[in-house]
């Protein structure tokens, strides 16, 4: 299934569904993408800009020959050299005609079209993101790199211990004397799983573009590609503090009350458009320890407060909750140790009357409480 929260603009343009959306207006594809941005209104900008690009292209109806598909290329390719030394670039599209369906003349153009997206917006990005690009960051410095070119993930192991599993199309790179200095510092370019050996004394951290990700012992991942929009650090165990390099630049005071701690089964996004970090839980959080109480028989009389409590423990997520107001909740819930995560949730909820949101990477409960028996 597909996960629109790693899409940049190229991506959604390239997308059928997104494609359908934007031309057949679909009340199906309109009730999805409204739904799906008001859950996620960090991705406005780019799915304005993608919906912006395709309807640029006027589809009516006439046959386009060969001799004409050549010439809208090359006024397509016109257009990016006009705008390579323009402050302001814009991705324009010639009129496409075709008798056949929309997405067939679509596809004539769209690889064309993502080439336009991405020198568009790496245009518009580059000069607040070029000073923390990965060769700008490890050019002067006298480093030791690894790079996967394969299709598959490769591991590396680094001097101190730690192992890299480096996806394809990503490379790494760290000091000569990494073992011996007061950091451990790597740079990333593309996307890593880190499982750090644990040594307070020596932080490590992960240089990914615009931010970086410290920690002293933990297993997480970075996903930071150059095209990427967003940039994602997940934690699996441990803790992760991250901040960005451009406000630590701009002040240091910024930069010691910016850093984000992030849990494990959180997320945190950085948009590298305006600079914002989002914290969001894992679609399917996993136990980072055994939940505690609920036995092979689940749940019987136990108050409510205590489950919540033991949910938080074996999960690492934060339950927020008003304890008073739920004094009087108790729940049977046999087999529940068996359920996922939000399963749980669901079945607890449900039991006392209550429901949840998922805010900044908590989960808040609201309630009106329970009677005492």
């Amino acid at each position: 299934m597909k996960d629109f929260r790693l899409f940049d603009i190229s991506d959604f343009v390239m997308d059928e569904d997104f494609i359908r959306w934007v031309y057949e207006k679909r009340k199906e594809d309109n009730d999805f993408w409204n739904n799906w941005l008001t859950k996620h209104p960090h991705k406005n900008m780019a799915v304005a800009e993608a919906r912006r690009i395709l309807e640029s292209i006027e589809m009516q109806q006439k046959t386009i020959g060969e001799t004409e598909i050549d010439g809208q290329v090359q006024r397509l390719l016109l257009t990016i050299r006009e705008h390579e030394h323009s402050d302001y670039p814009i991705a324009q599209i010639h009129s496409v005609r075709s008798t056949r369906k929309w997405w067939y003349a679509a596809a004539s153009v769209l690889v064309i079209v993502s080439a336009i997206t991405i020198f568009y917006f790496l245009a518009k990005e580059g000069t607040k993101a070029s000073e923390f690009e990965y060769t700008k960051q490890v050019s002067s410095k006298h480093l030791v790199e690894n790079v996967n070119t394969s299709e598959k993930a490769i591991t590396v192991k680094l001097p101190d211990g730690s192992t890299v599993e480096l996806a394809a199309n990503s490379r790494i790179s760290y000091a000569n004397d990494f073992d011996t200095t007061s950091t451990r510092d790597v740079y990333l370019s593309g996307e890593a799983f880190f499982n750090v050996t644990k040594n307070p004394s020596r932080p490590f951290r992960v240089y990914a573009n615009e931010i970086v990700s410290k920690v002293v012992g933990t297993s997480f991942s970075v996903r930071s590609f150059e095209q990427d929009t967003m940039i994602q650090v997940t934690v699996r165990t441990g803790k992760v503090s991250v901040y960005s390099q451009m406000r630590a630049k701009k002040s240091a005071s910024i930069y010691k009350h910016g850093e984000i701690m992030v849990m494990p089964n959180q997320q945190l996004l950085y948009q590298k458009e305006d600079e914002s970090f989002q914290k969001v839980l894992l679609k399917d959080p996993i136990m980072t320890e055994p939940m505690a109480a609920a036995g092979d028989r689940g749940y019987e009389d136990v108050p409510i407060t205590t489950v919540f409590k033991n949910l938080s423990e074996a999960y690492e997520i934060n339950i927020v909750f008003d304890a008073e107001l739920l004094k009087h909740c108790t729940i049977n819930a046999p087999g529940i140790k068996n359920e996922s995560f939000y399963d749980k949730l669901d079945l607890i909820c449900k039991a006392i009357g209550a429901r949840y949101e998922i805010i900044d990477g908590q989960i808040i409960i609201q309630s009106n409480g329970c009677l005492p028996n």
